[in-house]
């Protein structure tokens, strides 16, 4: 495995699918239709930049598999040996992702707005 901290490939495959499926989590509960609006992107690209600062010393981080093909196919060799867990990694992190937040997460029996509600007056 060609990793910058000498991680093995199982440690590097195991990465991607758990930093994708949180990915997706805060992606889908970010973009929910009765989260706080306007957050999202905040969320989002913060989520992305922790991913990134976890995954980078083991894989150089991926959890994109587009992101993967277009430098595998310039550096060729072993990048694209190792291409296949770029692909396989997200696609399982992020069907897994999918399905514990569907299971996981209750539909709200209110609109989520961070505010507050008043107490009723007596």
């Amino acid at each position: 495995a060609h990793s910058p901290g000498q991680y093995s490939m199982i440690s590097g495959f195991i990465a991607e699918v758990v930093l994708t499926m949180m990915f997706l989590f805060i992606i889908m509960g970010a973009t929910h239709g009765k989260a706080p609006v306007g957050f999202a992107p905040i969320a989002i690209g913060l989520g992305l930049t922790l991913i990134h600062l976890v995954g980078i010393p083991i894989t150089n981080t991926s959890v994109n598999p587009a992101r993967s093909t277009g430098p595998a196919l310039f550096a060729g060799g072993w990048a694209l040996a190792q291409l296949w867990m770029f692909w396989v990694a997200p696609l399982l992190g992020g069907a897994i992702g999918g399905i514990l937040y569907r299971w996981l997460s209750e539909e709200p029996s209110a609109q989520v707005t961070g505010v507050t509600p008043a107490a009723p007056a007596e």
